[in-house]
């Protein structure tokens, strides 16, 4: 497991909630539970992203891995979060929205 700095983690959980709670939800419905009502991103290290995942049976914790397997860099996080929206909305049938 590659641990990511503190700072570095509150910035991307910040960015990911409150830029990105529609694309967490994605995440959580595609890799968790279908009947997700709402994630929220808590965590993250090399090995993959945490989620608290709320459903009709309350709040549990998931861990979803990396698509591309253990990151080490920052830059690579970004990348693999592309990836598993990119891969949930496959999932779902949802049209993805481009990148920039």
């Amino acid at each position: 497991m590659t641990a990511f700095a503190p700072e570095v983690v509150d910035a991307i959980l910040r960015h990911m909630n409150g830029d990105h709670a529609d694309d967490n939800l994605l995440i959580a419905r595609a890799f968790v539970d279908p009947s997700a009502e709402s994630a929220l991103m808590v965590g993250l290290d090399g090995d993959g992203g945490l989620w608290d995942v709320t459903t009709a049976g309350g709040v549990h914790r998931a861990s979803v891995a990396w698509p591309a397997g253990t990151i080490a860099e920052r830059a690579e996080v970004r990348r693999e979060i592309v990836a598993l929206y990119d891969e949930a909305c496959a999932v779902l049938g949802v049209e993805p929205r481009p990148h920039s």
